[in-house]
């Protein structure tokens, strides 16, 4: 008797999951003329790369994306779209993420930071850069100022994860791998709100930008890329904490932790000890969560311009 009610469980999720991935399928090809590359693709190993830009000002800030970040355009346009004015535009989404092709390329800081590189090469948009990194990103911003400090005029961290931060951090491998097998079945569209982002939800995106961006999402959610960039961010941070701190110009942008999973001392902690060691670095404190270009945008705008026009002038 158990044995037969497990079989017809089985067989029920076993349907469940055949019609979601159908149904997923479908959608899809509907959604096809919202998943349009609104920027450059260039060739980068072998495989496209996705290069946005926009703005006219002499210098180039490069927004780099979290780990996880569907669509890095629309996740930093609230913020980028006041910057503008002032200054070029630049946002290269990486292998797996946005309009870019999900790969099998190695995931190790060097091979990430090169393929961006490249890919900004490639569109012509040419070094120094002010690079702006989110989250998990400020590694690999941190790890190019290094390794090639004539292209980095300046750093600005959108709470950004600094080396120290990942020498505890414990991650759940399966629990990703079960969020890619949700994500490629469709599961996720019976989810409510799971497509609703941070940018979504706070930002300052039209109604047509927020279609795009869940057309994104569906593609680009738990990526093998994203999944492998997991995998390597301990050995990512380890590389990067044995370097010395980059002789640029750095503001930190700090949010209260939310979002994190770390409390609100202990990440506000690992940062400030992180910008001491900085030699032109400031730090600014935000009671805000883990997004904080997307709510504190204005903020951040106006800090980032006074910044880059006084403190890293020149």
């Amino acid at each position: 008797m158990i044995i037969n009610i497990l079989l017809i469980f089985i067989g029920i999720v076993f349907l469940v999951i055949a019609f979601s991935a159908a149904y997923h399928s479908m959608q899809l090809a509907r959604e096809k003329d919202s998943f349009v590359p609104m920027g450059e693709m260039v060739e980068v190993d072998h495989q496209k790369m996705h290069v946005y830009q926009e703005g006219g000002g002499q210098e180039t800030l490069v927004f780099m994306s979290g780990n996880g970040i569907s669509s890095p355009i629309f996740d930093f346009k609230s913020l980028f779209s006041l910057l503008r004015d002032q200054y070029k535009i630049a946002v290269v989404e990486k292998q797996g993420y946005g309009f870019s092709e999900i790969t099998n390329s190695p995931r190790d800081i060097h091979t990430i930071m090169s393929q961006t590189r490249k890919a900004l090469a490639d569109a012509g948009i040419r070094a120094p850069y002010i690079l702006v990194p989110h989250s998990a990103s400020g590694l690999e911003a941190l790890y190019w100022a290094h390794k090639h400090p004539e292209e980095v005029k300046a750093i600005i961290g959108l709470d950004i994860a600094v080396p120290a931060a990942y020498e505890n951090l414990k991650i759940n491998i399966p629990l990703f791998h079960f969020a890619s097998f949700l994500a490629k079945m469709g599961i996720t569209r019976w989810i409510p709100n799971a497509s609703e982002s941070s940018a979504m939800k706070g930002g300052t995106l039209t109604e047509r930008e927020k279609e795009i961006n869940r057309a994104v999402f569906y593609r680009r959610t738990a990526t093998k890329n994203m999944l492998n960039e997991v995998k390597e961010i301990h050995c990512n941070a380890e590389k990067v904490g044995n370097l010395p701190t980059p002789d640029v110009p750095i503001l930190l942008f700090a949010s209260n932790g939310e979002g994190t999973g770390w409390d609100k001392e202990t990440w506000s902690r690992t940062q400030r000890d992180f910008i001491q060691k900085a030699r032109q670095g400031r730090m600014i404190e935000l009671n805000t969560p883990h997004s904080v270009h997307n709510i504190e945008y204005h903020k951040i705008a106006t800090e980032t311009k006074e910044f880059l026009n006084h403190e890293a002038a020149g």
